[in-house]
């Protein structure tokens, strides 16, 4: 693992902006009148995670960095209920969904670790 000198550098930055490529994707095919509902909801939840991530990577203190973690920590969990919803809506099929959910899942773990490493 190299040096790390921009957020561009951080692997959970990296699969975060993945996963927010993927809800771009998959929202593409929705209903146009869920433009203003549950694509505009996905999508900023979605951004949301790598932006966080990148904003608490310039941070100077330890609290600082950790709250803008916890946001996308928390935008993470949100994506994932509006996963499970456009599955149920049957705008997703089953395996978009299980692909999607698993790399938010990662995400996830990987933004566990990050958190944890930033301790120290």
């Amino acid at each position: 693992m190299g040096e790390i000198k921009t957020f561009k550098d951080i692997v959970v930055w990296q699969k975060s902006h993945n996963l927010a490529l993927t809800v771009y994707e998959l929202t593409d095919i929705f209903l146009k009148s869920e433009l203003f509902g549950l694509i505009s909801q996905m999508r900023r939840a979605a951004v949301s995670i790598p932006s966080n991530i990148a904003e608490g990577f310039t941070r100077k203190n330890l609290k600082d960095r950790m709250h803008f973690y916890n946001i996308a920590q928390s935008s993470l969990e949100e994506l994932k209920y509006q996963l499970l919803l456009a599955k149920d809506l049957r705008y997703i099929t089953e395996e978009k969904y299980m692909s999607s959910l698993a790399l938010a899942e990662e995400v996830g773990a990987m933004l566990h670790g990050w958190k944890k490493s930033q301790k120290f």
